[in-house]
């Protein structure tokens, strides 16, 4: 896909996603309106992944360790093709597998079941570690909130990827400024971030992560330094793309009135023309 195709793919992401909190009456709307240009990127554009192979062992990894996001990622395998699309119509539905938290034994294309935060790191640098000792060549990534990073066991696996010099180890920091009924300078401040992962000896890259353009160069393998693990810190709006919940705490976990539906709705698909 060409960067605009790619926008278009994120922007039909998110009319499905708040379509689906809507219907299902619940959701993590706000974190999977900023993760959603990231993972459009990632499956349409950088990684190697095979709808009707999910399991090639020669497939590229993607751990979405803050997997309250879930809904984003199904859409995104539904619109891969591991999924049905129809499917989605049952988020949250009694004896659905598309539940609040990411199952890898349920949902095709699923590498790990996350959801409790601060896990995620560790497992992805465990899978890098294993396609060096194998001497393969797949890459693996990992998707964090910026919250999330409060954990202290995502710094104790930013100096094991370090140590280990996990090359094939990307992580990207969804750096939308919010978490969880508060902001984050309001917390545990992290920002920036940027230079404390580059302290570990990490290549560390800022870009903004609502501009395909630069999500896919930073992703790619040509950016690769040898024997250091990257992290891409992306800066991203919750609520990306709708007006009354970018950049609103409040739409950590929420889901719109009709009215606000039908907003929601409407400005993306302007965003479209």
């Amino acid at each position: 896909m060409d960067t605009q195709d790619l926008r278009r793919m994120a922007n039909q992401i998110r009319q499905r996603d708040v379509r689906a909190v809507f219907e299902a009456g619940a959701g993590h709307i706000g974190g999977e309106m900023s993760v959603t240009d990231l993972l459009t990127a990632l499956y349409f554009d950088i990684m190697n992944v095979d709808p009707a192979n999910p399991l090639d062992p020669n497939r590229d990894r993607l751990v979405l360790s803050k997997g309250h996001t879930a809904l984003a990622l199904y859409i995104t395998l539904s619109k891969k093709g591991f999924i049905p699309e129809a499917e989605i119509e049952t988020f949250l539905a009694h004896n659905s597998r598309l539940n609040g938290h990411p199952n890898r034994v349920k949902v095709p294309g699923v590498e790990t079941n996350t959801g409790p935060l601060g896990h995620g790191l560790p497992v992805a640098v465990g899978m890098a570690t294993a396609a060096k000792l194998n001497g393969a060549s797949w890459r693996s990534f990992v998707i964090t909130g910026d919250g999330e990073m409060q954990e202290g066991s995502n710094w104790e696996a930013i100096m094991a990827a370090a140590q280990f010099k996990l090359d094939n180890l990307t992580l990207i920091i969804d750096h939308n400024r919010l978490q969880q009924g508060a902001r984050l300078a309001d917390t545990n401040n992290l920002a920036p971030i940027a230079p404390k992962v580059a302290a570990f000896g990490w290549a560390v890259e800022e870009i903004d992560g609502h501009d395909m353009e630069q999500i896919t160069r930073a992703l790619s393998a040509d950016t690769i330094t040898q024997g250091k693990p990257k992290c891409i810190v992306a800066h991203t709006n919750k609520g990306q793309g709708i007006s009354f919940m970018s950049d609103n705490v409040a739409w950590h976990h929420k889901v719109p009135t009709e009215d606000q539906y039908r907003q929601a709705i409407a400005e993306l698909e302007e965003a479209l023309q």
